[in-house]
């Protein structure tokens, strides 16, 4: 068994500093509780802070790398670092997810590759160009962020590749809930994996961000919904469940790819 926390987040806006200090405590709470993998939400050093994101973005993402490398290695737990906003070299603003493992050694690093154009994230970030994995204990996983779960493509050429976790960190609002719990169970059940989510809470201006972060099993099974309150939120996992159901229900032995292009309409 893996046990994961999941550290859903009320975020001070703009104030990166502020929302290190409150993830430093949650992350101590985690480890007391005995979580070996920790997950942050979307954007949580800034919350959607996007008229001021090139001024808050950390530069190159140096400064909360070293605050994730110095947690994991200080409580022995792998770290999947929501996201943040991370300025490049040439001044391009990313949406950007790192993880770091137990020894505080970076496992990875994806930026976020659909922007959002409802919340206007396009005018003021770049989109990556790099789907990524990696390993957490030997176990293939992944990240994607938020809008990203609304393309299924993404989740099947993940599976495809071997993942048995996809990490989804999240600013996922009011009103669409159900297409939050909906798409993950669908992803979990289609691809045969875990579906880790960690969603904010709180508002900033007029938007409300409902939390209900998730851990689906590879049945589609819900096996931890939290509320809309902050807190941090532990399940155990068992991921040789991934194996188990590949074996009894064989989908990707079943496919017929070939027939999957538009050529045959």
């Amino acid at each position: 068994m893996t046990r994961i926390a999941l550290l859903q987040m009320d975020l001070v806006f703009g104030r990166p500093e502020d929302n290190k200090q409150k993830a430093g405590k949650m992350i101590e709470e985690a480890t007391a509780q005995k979580a070996e993998i920790v997950v942050l939400p979307e954007l949580w050093t800034t919350g959607y802070a996007l008229t001021k994101i090139s001024e808050l973005a950390d530069p190159n993402g140096q400064a909360f790398q070293a605050f994730f490398s110095e947690q994991a290695k200080k409580y022995g737990i792998t770290i999947v670092g929501g996201s943040i906003a991370e300025r490049s070299t040439d001044d391009a603003v990313f949406n950007t997810s790192y993880t770091f493992s137990h020894t505080g050694e970076r496992l990875n690093a994806y930026r976020k590759i659909h922007l959002f154009q409802l919340m206007d994230e396009h005018l003021y970030l770049h989109a990556g160009d790099q789907v990524t994995t990696y390993d957490i204990h030997n176990v293939p996983a992944s990240t994607i962020i938020c809008y990203d779960l609304r393309f299924p493509e993404l989740t099947r050429t993940l599976a495809l590749s071997g993942v048995q976790m996809i990490f989804i960190p999240a600013e996922w609002p009011h009103p669409r809930l159900q297409h939050w719990r909906q798409l993950q169970i669908a992803r979990a059940i289609e691809n045969q994996l875990f579906m880790i989510s960690c969603n904010r809470v709180g508002k900033a201006g007029d938007t409300e961000f409902f939390g209900h972060s998730m851990v689906v099993d590879p049945w589609g099974e819900v096996l931890l919904e939290c509320s809309e309150e902050e807190g941090v939120f532990v399940v155990d996992i068992d991921l040789s469940l991934v194996a188990e159901v590949r074996k009894k229900i064989p989908v990707f032995a079943d496919r017929r790819p070939h027939l999957y292009t538009s050529a045959h309409f």
